[in-house]
C-alpha cells in the first residue's frame, strides 16, 4: 500500500485496523496524556470522565479516515474549528496535542507510510483549529 492511496475511500480506515484499531488508538492517545504529566494541559481541559471525549475523537477519527459518517450519525455535523472554540488553542496547546498523538500512534503497529501520513494530515486541523482561536 503506498502513500498516495491513503486518503482514497477507506484506504486509511482499513489500514488503521477499522473501528478496532481506530478505538485502540483513542484509548491509548486518552491513556497516554492522563497518564504522562507532559499532557497535563490537555488533560486538565477534559472532563474527569473521559467517556464522552473517547467516543466522539473514535467516531471522528472512523470517518474522517473514510470509514463512513460514523461521528455525524450520532452527534450531527461537526466543524473542527467550532468544536473547539471553548479553548484558546495555542500553540504549546497544538504541538502537546499533536505530540500526544504521535505518541499514541508510534504504539500501533501501523506501517511507517501510514505513521507518517496520519502525521502529516493530523497536522492542518490542528493548526486550523489554533488559527480560529488566534482570532477568535
Amino acid at each position: 500500500m503506498s502513500f498516495l492511496n491513503f486518503g482514497d475511500k477507506d484506504i486509511t480506515y482499513k489500514a488503521a485496523g477499522g473501528k478496532d484499531g481506530i478505538r485502540q488508538l483513542v484509548d491509548c492517545f486518552y491513556d497516554t496524556m492522563s497518564e504522562s504529566d507532559r499532557y497535563q494541559v490537555l488533560r486538565n481541559l477534559h472532563p474527569d470522565d473521559l467517556t464522552l471525549s473517547r467516543d466522539k475523537l473514535w467516531r471522528f477519527l472512523c470517518g474522517w479516515m473514510g470509514g463512513g459518517p460514523t461521528y455525524q450519525d450520532t452527534y450531527g455535523e461537526i466543524s473542527i474549528p467550532d468544536a473547539h472554540a471553548h479553548i484558546c488553542v495555542t500553540y504549546e496547546l497544538r504541538d502537546a496535542w499533536m505530540s500526544c498523538m504521535q505518541e499514541a500512534i508510534g504504539e500501533q503497529s501501523f506501517s511507517k507510510e501510514l505513521v507518517e501520513y496520519l502525521m502529516t494530515q493530523l497536522a492542518f486541523p490542528a493548526e486550523r483549529i489554533r488559527q480560529v482561536s488566534e482570532q477568535s
